[in-house]
């Protein structure tokens, strides 16, 4: 999604699909636009078991780039495409309910509930919620929380017919250097024994959790996808074939 010419597929996609009548919930990130902004400030970026180190200033970026500069960005692209959107931070309506997950980690969030109210009065109205992954507690807190996660606990809480992961590689491989490997489908089971043969493993592990949050929460079927390939949203959704890896429950 850094490249501009694939966002903007990603866009055309998402609104054609819309215009056809499937409902679509757009969750994001922003980490690398967080980094950028981050280094123009001069405050370092530091993580741990992936996960960015959050004290309260860093929060106070996370919050700025996120439901401001890159969720107005993308309801403006979808607009610019003939779509109606509206952005969504998860403080809003105390849609993502959140706890500190590791002291270590400063404010970076643990999903606790999910109040799905916001999102189900925009789909209503016939918009696209577009949502920033940012938590808050009852206290007004506010929590960076991993957008691939945030989106599987939205997923569920939704009762999704299909949950739809982005992310830089082809799928499960088992290869992972082999986009050839690719593994069409798989069920939760099959990949806990996969993972446990460390053919899943470093950054496809919190992935294929985030598969089994969204399963256990309700979601009939899971989908990791290379986001690199133009209008792999659509080969999902629209053909036989598909794209990426289908992870279903038992």
């Amino acid at each position: 999604m850094v490249n501009p010419d694939l966002k903007q597929q990603v866009m055309d996609d998402i609104v054609l699909l819309w215009l056809i009548g499937v409902k679509v919930v757009l969750v994001h990130g922003g980490g690398p636009e967080i980094s950028s902004m981050m280094d123009k400030l001069g405050k370092k970026s530091e993580f741990v078991d992936g996960l960015r180190v959050t004290d309260k200033e860093t929060v106070d970026i996370v919050q700025m780039v996120l439901a401001g500069k890159v969720n107005k960005t993308l309801v403006t692209l979808l607009e610019k495409r003939g779509g109606k959107a509206i952005g969504l931070c998860g403080m809003d309506g105390k849609l993502i309910q959140a706890k500190i997950k590791d002291p270590r980690l400063g404010f970076v969030g643990e999903v606790t509930n999910i109040n799905k109210d916001p999102v189900m009065d925009i789909l209503e109205k016939g918009y696209i919620p577009v949502i920033s992954t940012l938590g808050c507690d009852d206290d007004g807190n506010a929590f960076n929380v991993n957008a691939d996660t945030a989106a599987a606990h939205i997923a569920g809480a939704l009762g999704a017919e299909r949950f739809i992961l982005m992310t830089d590689i082809a799928g499960i491989l088992k290869d992972k250097d082999d986009p050839s490997t690719l593994i069409p489908e798989i069920t939760i089971g099959q990949a806990k024994t996969l993972k446990d043969e460390g053919i899943i493993s470093s950054g496809m592990i919190p992935k294929v959790q985030c598969c089994l949050t969204a399963i256990e929460a309700g979601v009939k079927n899971v989908v990791i996808m290379d986001g690199r390939v133009p209008h792999s949203i659509l080969m999902e959704l629209l053909t036989n074939e598909g794209a990426g890896t289908l992870v279903k429950g038992e």
